[in-house]
């Protein structure tokens, strides 16, 4: 057997990293057949928020999610959450009995008026995160989906935002030196909604047959009143717990200011007493006294609480903007058949 000589050796070091560093997710791809899934899922317990599990393969730089089930709804009790994961892993077994795709690739959630920036939402992330290198959560909104829109996202957290969590340290200088803002949280991965070549044609079959329904009038519906009230209104609760945040950093500015002060009035006392004692021939006392209280760091609040509620106030508003729109081109719409 030849020698291994050290520019093959760097080559096949190279070839191995290579190998082991993972490709960015591009692509989501989703069954049609899941997605009907989670839209039937979360409308029959809507407004209840439901969860359930996605299975499917990791593929290169796609994410095929080709089967998903739904989790039992429990409340916040130790036995009930063990007899959930039970359920969990005897759902898995059936699936790989009758050779399913049972390979976890994330989760999926309802959420109401585009809630979903939570604390709770982060760290379910961190702990799939620490079996699975990549996983998604699907997001879909019932309410948003009556007004004639599709609202499922898929998202997962970005590597740098992961980095600060697991040191839990969003400081300023923290935040300044990775160059992290609110926008930076969460990362929305694009969906593909693929069918089978069966499925498809059934599906082009029936659109020349289908006759108007009361549903395709629905859609011009004028009144968005009930939907623009809601995520007003939870635009303002945002507002008023960004302003309970901003408070929080005003209370911390005073206490460093305060703090400087004092350090300054103590520094100025004892550079006079050392003047004094060296005219006196005496040593002259450090100027550093770091047992003296004034001298602790002040720690400076998270600041992922704001970033979470500035990321949920954009939302609310890109969703404002959105139905608005939407229905000043229905106005323009039904005032021209008025005119004809």
């Amino acid at each position: 057997m030849a020698n291994l000589t050290p520019t093959m050796a760097r080559s096949f070091l190279q070839v191995a990293a290579t190998e082991e560093v993972a490709l960015p997710l591009r692509v989501v791809q989703m069954e049609g057949l899941v997605v009907l899934k989670i839209i039937k899922h979360c409308k029959e317990f809507s407004p209840s928020l439901v969860t359930g599990q996605l299975l499917g393969l990791d593929v290169g730089s796609d994410l095929e999610i080709t089967n998903c089930f739904p989790f039992p709804i429990r409340e916040e009790d130790e036995e009930i959450e063990a007899d959930g994961a039970n359920y969990q892993l005897e759902m898995m077994r059936c699936l790989r009995e009758v050779n399913v795709d049972n390979n976890t690739v994330g989760w999926y959630q309802s959420m109401l008026f585009g809630c979903f920036q939570t604390v709770e939402l982060i760290e379910t992330f961190m702990n799939y995160q620490e079996n699975i290198k990549r996983c998604v959560c699907i997001i879909y909104d019932p309410s948003r989906a009556n007004q004639g829109a599709l609202a499922l996202k898929a998202l997962k957290l970005s590597d740098s935002f992961m980095d600060l969590y697991r040191n839990n340290n969003f400081t300023g200088e923290k935040l300044r030196e990775k160059n992290l803002s609110w926008v930076d949280i969460f990362e929305e991965i694009p969906i593909k909604v693929s069918n089978s070549a069966l499925i498809s044609a059934f599906m082009t079959g029936l659109e020349a047959d289908t006759p108007v329904t009361q549903c395709d009038y629905d859609r011009l519906q004028l009144s968005t009143s009930p939907y623009l009230e809601s995520n007003v209104e939870f635009l303002i609760e945002c507002m008023d717990d960004l302003s309970v945040e901003q408070q929080k950093f005003q209370y911390h500015y005073r206490n460093l200011s305060r703090q400087q002060a004092q350090q300054q009035a103590w520094l100025q006392k004892r550079r006079s007493e050392n003047m004094t004692r060296k005219a006196a021939g005496e040593e002259p006392l450090p100027e550093e006294d770091p047992s003296n209280p004034i001298f602790k760091p002040i720690p400076e609040p998270s600041r992922l609480g704001s970033f979470l509620i500035t990321n949920q106030m954009a939302n609310y508003c890109n969703q404002i903007n959105g139905v608005s729109g939407q229905s000043f081109s229905r106005l323009y719409l039904m005032k021209a058949l008025h005119k004809d």
